[in-house]
């Protein structure tokens, strides 16, 4: 016997529509590319996003088409990210950090027809605009008669949707229909595309709404850092929508100053975004002597939280941080960032290990771990496996069918960690499968020495990884990046490690660098270290 209930597709439209009704005088404020400020409603979101819809049909955008962005977080990437999805076509976003021929690439591999982009990223643009034939027509996201010259046919993004009309009555369609592309950082081979649905966008962002989750309602102004063109901004555009919160667009004003000038000046109550940039904050703060008093939690995710990181915003600046799980392949979500509620009031320090584990695992997304053989592990908290993940936002396979080793004959996804679960529901990540180290037939955690590392107060980042060796087969490696003007001692980094990891974790060898290589979202490239060190000879 089936319910009698209405049969309502799930439409990203549908979230358009509520938060102009509802919300509509909640604002977006936005950091422009020329570090103007924008500042718009809900409302006018709406009224927006309708002339763009209406401008790519009459440009004959069809279902479907791939319509790619290289742009930064700002109200016209929103206005992308609902026209494309809400007329049936799929938004791609690009990181702009990748390599140009990477890019070229993904842009070839997608077939997007039409290319948005921030002036910021017009030389990209004259570089590759020759190499991607699907591509009909690329708009630079400006105001009228402030476009830069180009050698590219660029048309000005004011320019397309001046003469549209304001008025469309949104389509309703399968909710399984694709709605955005989002590649992979594609660390070992070529990027792999993952494809979100209309159902899963919508769903994920109901699960980012839960207070335990993201969390936001209408009464909070949400700073988002995680950038739009990495996992669709952590589904931050769909769920502000749905709850009428206050989103603030960092644009390029990424660093420590611009942040902390936006913190206080919209008076932010939420942010998100990835260890490095919250560190630049810290740094930016303690050195002017300004407080940020209207956050009341700091999110982090992409990295591992440093414990050093997590005390300093904790018991210096007073914002409680916690961080979570999650991968493009998960849309990202897949852990919640709070603690049980019998911890609540439990002391700091003791609070401290469940803060720095990967948050625990969410109703929407399911977990397991399993040994080398594929046999299931117990969730006991002390066993490490591989992390397997399933769900209703969670990728089936990728597209065009690549990486389909990826993906288990029972239907889980392979995530590529290695991980423990904890009987209270807590995901604990050990390490990235690609950067276990093996020595003498264990397994050494390059995440905790790192984390151990970055204790201390001089460490910036720390970068473990293995470099072959004759007897042990790997050993740990250990590259620092120290704090400006510092020069760390290596035995009390040392000291730092010893206190935290078994003896025999302890790096063959620590050196410093000036500078780790980031990618765009402010991981680590371990590759490039390990491609760079091949040769290193352990002392």
């Amino acid at each position: 016997m089936e319910g009698l209930m209405m049969k309502q597709e799930l439409m990203i439209s549908d979230l358009l529509e509520h938060a102009a009704k509802v919300h509509k005088d909640r604002e977006i404020y936005t950091l422009n590319t020329d570090l103007s400020e924008h500042r718009y409603t809900w409302a006018d979101v709406a009224v927006r996003t309708k002339k763009l819809a209406n401008a790519l049909i009459a440009a004959g955008i069809k279902k479907g088409d791939r319509i790619a962005t290289i742009a930064w977080n700002n109200y016209r990437h929103i206005e992308i990210y609902y026209a494309v999805s809400s007329i049936g076509a799929v938004v791609h976003t690009i990181n702009p950090r990748l390599d140009p021929q990477q890019i070229v690439w993904m842009v070839n591999h997608a077939e997007d027809t039409m290319l948005f982009f921030d002036t910021t990223f017009g030389p990209i643009i004259e570089g590759i605009h020759q190499h991607c034939p699907s591509v009909k027509k690329w708009v630079s996201m400006c105001d009228t008669g402030k476009m830069p010259d180009y050698t590219a046919p660029v048309t000005c993004y004011e320019s397309f949707i001046a003469d549209a009309s304001d008025e469309i009555e949104w389509e309703r369609f399968d909710e399984n229909t694709a709605c955005t592309l989002c590649y992979t950082s594609g660390t070992t081979g070529d990027p792999k595309g993952v494809l979100y649905s209309h159902r899963s966008t919508v769903l994920h962002a109901m699960a980012g709404a839960f207070n335990d989750v993201i969390g936001g309602g209408s009464a909070d102004t949400i700073l988002a850092v995680v950038p739009m063109f990495h996992v669709s901004a952590w589904g931050l555009v769909y769920s502000a929508a749905m709850v009428g919160a206050k989103l603030v667009m960092p644009g390029p004003g990424l660093d420590g100053a611009n942040l902390t000038k936006m913190i206080n000046q919209e008076k932010v109550t939420l942010m998100a975004g990835v260890p490095t940039v919250w560190l630049g904050i810290y740094n930016h703060v303690k050195s002017t002597g300004e407080s940020l008093p209207t956050v009341k939690k700091a999110l982090v995710g992409g990295s591992a939280l440093p414990e050093s990181l997590l005390r300093a915003y904790e018991l210096d600046l007073g914002i409680p941080m916690q961080q979570g799980w999650g991968m493009t392949e998960t849309s990202p979500l897949g852990t919640t960032y709070a603690p049980l509620p019998d911890m609540v009031d439990a002391d700091f320090d003791d609070l401290v290990p469940y803060k720095l584990f990967a948050g625990r695992r969410i109703f929407g997304v399911d977990m397991r771990i399993v040994d080398d053989e594929g046999n299931v592990l117990p969730e006991n908290g002390e066993v490490s496996g591989h992390l397997h993940v399933r769900g209703p936002w969670v990728a089936s396979g990728y597209y065009k069918g690549a990486g389909a080793d990826a993906f288990t004959n029972d239907g889980w996804f392979k995530t590529g960690d290695v991980a423990a679960i904890h009987p209270t529901g807590y995901l604990e990540i050990t390490d990235r499968s690609k950067d276990v180290i093996k020595s003498g037939g264990e397994w050494v955690s390059s995440i905790e020495v790192e984390n151990a590392a970055m204790d201390h107060p001089e460490v910036a980042m720390a970068a473990c990884i293995g470099l072959r060796h004759e007897k042990w087969q790997e050993r740990p490696f250990l590259i620092v990046q120290p704090m400006e003007g510092c020069e760390p001692n290596i035995d009390e980094i040392k000291k730092c490690i010893s206190d935290k990891c078994a003896k025999w974790w302890m790096p063959d060898e620590i050196v410093f660098k000036e500078a780790l290589p980031l990618g765009a979202t402010g991981k680590v490239l371990k590759r490039k270290l390990k491609e760079e060190y091949k040769d290193h000879k352990l002392g």
